[in-house]
């Protein structure tokens, strides 16, 4: 009977004790704190989320607010500053959010796209009657990027146009930063600008596509001249600090939105089958690009 009553004891608190984990980080978080980078218009983005915040709330069981930061470095700084437990980043401002936090950021995950790949582009774009037919045709002419802490919208094209011999400082007659990917393409079209760089994942996904869809553009207004080498997927990143049990049950609940809530999957990311993890290696080049594009940078100034 000892024996058996010690037994049953013992189950009892295995059994108990992730029950008992998971008790204490909802007693430190009555809510968990999610930031997004502003690659899409504050209404829009929010709403985005509307299906993962009432799948998190039900999974979880404290709610998710979600936060937009109003340009891609201020949801880094909210992150640094331990505003936030969750955050999504592009794989440059995953880059920026290592320089201010070194080890205390980790990434945990990012998309799988339907066709099996993680990674997408970045894609320079004109407007549809513009006589622009290449990087050479955009001579002398004036360019958006979108953030410069944007991987799509601004270190990527910055960098791979600098190795094909079409340094942006040299190379278009004027450059600025529209502040958003939606911004670019409006201030191409409007005029503002002769050209820009957005983010695309395939002909039938993108920031173009999207706001298409959206009514925002008339279908067939731009026209793609250029396209960058495959960016990693941009990583859900957290704090290292956290307690592992909020970690633990927060990745479990995404990845298993797929099956879980689909719904609330497709409004986050139509080009997805859901989330792998994310390790600090897959970002490796992007760091390096972003670390040579600031040596550029400093290498014109002096």
């Amino acid at each position: 009977m000892i024996r058996r009553r010690t037994t049953l004891a013992s189950a009892a608190a295995f059994l108990a004790a992730p029950a008992l984990a998971q008790a204490d980080w909802r007693g430190a978080f009555r809510e968990i704190r999610y930031g997004i980078i502003s690659s899409e218009n504050e209404r829009d983005a929010i709403a985005r989320q509307g299906g993962l915040q009432a799948y998190a709330e039900r999974r979880l069981g404290v709610p998710l607010r979600v936060f937009r930061g109003t340009d891609y470095a201020g949801v880094v700084e909210a992150l640094r500053a331990s505003q936030l437990e969750f955050a999504y980043l592009g794989p440059a401002a995953y880059a920026l959010s290592r320089r201010a936090m070194g080890e205390r950021v980790q990434p945990l995950l990012r998309y799988r796209n339907l066709d099996g790949s993680e990674g997408y582009y970045s894609v320079v774009f004109v407007k549809a009657d513009s006589p622009a037919r290449s990087l050479a045709d955009l001579r002398g002419k004036s360019f958006a990027f979108a953030d410069p802490n944007s991987a799509s919208g601004f270190a990527a094209p910055n960098y791979f146009l600098r190795r094909e011999g079409f340094a942006p400082a040299q190379h278009f007659g004027r450059t600025g930063f529209s502040g958003s990917h939606e911004q670019s393409v409006v201030a191409v079209l409007n005029g503002t600008f002769d050209a820009g760089a957005t983010f695309w994942n395939n002909e039938a996904s993108g920031n173009i596509q999207r706001m298409t869809e959206k009514g925002m553009i008339p279908a067939g207004a731009t026209r793609i001249i250029w396209r960058s080498p495959l960016i990693p997927s941009s990583p859900v990143v957290t704090r290292a600090e956290l307690p592992d049990g909020l970690k633990r049950d927060f990745v479990a609940m995404m990845q298993a939105m797929a099956q879980e809530a689909p719904e609330a999957l497709r409004q986050l990311n139509p080009n997805t089958t859901g989330f792998v993890p994310a390790r600090h290696e897959d970002y490796a080049d992007v760091i390096a690009m972003t670390e040579e594009n600031q040596a550029s940078r400093r290498d014109r100034r002096s």
